[in-house]
């Protein structure tokens, strides 16, 4: 979902753990870890965690109990990115364009109550400018399903117009269907091979149909307190099922936004927002900071999880910070962390 802008900046102070020496010195003055606290006193989260990356300089802090640096979590809409970075790769091979039309590789499959995959592009999936209506309005992400239950799902209601950035969940459910048409595997395999081996991200899995998380992690909540830990990520699918670390979302991100896993081309219409009138890229959105700086990135929502990822456009500075809910009493409160950490500080 796209993010709140309130600023809301409050000085709480909190402990950073796990800091070598080295650390201190490349990234110093913690604002952002000032700001983490409030995760949990405004935003009534029981626990919240950052990671924040410049090269190869880590800080970590948390606020709360029950969280841990190398807990695994699930990543909900953070999918999307990775999705996205695996069909633009199969654009750069000529395995497809981005003209496709959804009818191409999936015949048939979409239409119903207005909706037509003979005029819907790959694009327009892609920058949720397709129109879809959105599956989980009908499940609330709580119902497993399967990829073609859930498109079916969203075309039996009429479309949004087409053209207008419009998010859903359904479009990146559908490009999951169209890498499996178009490599012989799934989207987890395609991904798998393509980002999270060559970058040695071994904390981040596509569960499939496994509701238990890998160890270690910690319990996840409801926004009525009920633990949810255990889940059946097929409630997201190739939308947000991703399993995750915060080590290994910054490593994503910095490595993407780096040029290390699209060539140039490619990474600049993962960037370019004119489909979405500014909005949304392909995968990623930006967010225009009240300082004036923008970085990218994408968020997750999940039940038991709510993550954030930002970047500098050339990746050299990242941050994730995450919360062991799925709501937050205060979501102003993110643009508070982004603001705290990528915005210049005065005196």
């Amino acid at each position: 979902m796209p993010p709140f802008r309130t600023l809301l900046a409050l000085p709480v102070s909190v402990a950073l753990l796990g800091l070598p020496p080295a650390d201190s010195s490349a990234l110093s003055a913690p604002p952002t870890d000032a700001v983490l606290p409030l995760l949990v006193t405004q935003g009534r989260a029981p626990a919240a965690a950052l990671l924040a990356r410049e090269g190869t300089t880590t800080r970590y802090a948390h606020a709360g109990q029950g969280i841990a640096r190398s807990d695994h979590f699930r990543a909900g809409s953070v999918t999307k990115t990775f999705i996205a970075t695996v069909v633009l790769q199969l654009a750069a091979e000529h395995r497809l364009s981005l003209s496709d039309t959804v009818e191409r590789h999936l015949p048939g499959l979409v239409r119903g109550a207005g909706n037509d995959g003979r005029a819907l592009t790959l694009r327009s999936l892609l920058t949720h400018t397709s129109g879809l209506y959105d599956y989980t309005r009908d499940t609330g992400g709580t119902t497993p399903v399967t990829p073609r239950q859930a498109v079916r799902i969203a075309v039996t209601h009429p479309p949004a117009e087409r053209g207008r950035f419009s998010y859903s969940n359904t479009n990146y459910v559908l490009l999951g269907l169209v890498v499996e048409q178009v490599t012989g595997h799934s989207y987890a395999t395609e991904a798998e091979r393509r980002i999270i081996t060559p970058l040695d991200l071994k904390g981040t899995s596509f569960p499939g149909s496994r509701s238990s998380l890998p160890s270690p992690h910690g319990r996840a909540y409801a926004a009525d307190g009920t633990d949810v830990t255990d889940l059946d990520p097929r409630v997201a699918g190739a939308a947000g099922e991703l399993v995750t670390t915060l080590a290994d979302l910054d490593r994503f991100y910095s490595a993407l936004l780096g040029g290390r896993l699209l060539p140039p081309r490619r990474l600049r219409e993962m960037l370019d927002t004119r489909a979405a009138h500014g909005a949304y890229g392909m995968g990623l959105f930006p967010e225009k900071l009240p300082c004036g700086t923008t970085v990218w990135g994408h968020n997750g929502h999940i039940s038991g999880s709510y993550v954030r990822t930002a970047a500098t456009v050339d990746g050299r500075r990242v941050l994730t910070f995450r919360v062991n809910t799925d709501a937050m009493a205060d979501p102003g409160l993110e643009s508070a962390v982004l603001a705290a950490e990528f915005c210049p500080r005065t005196s």
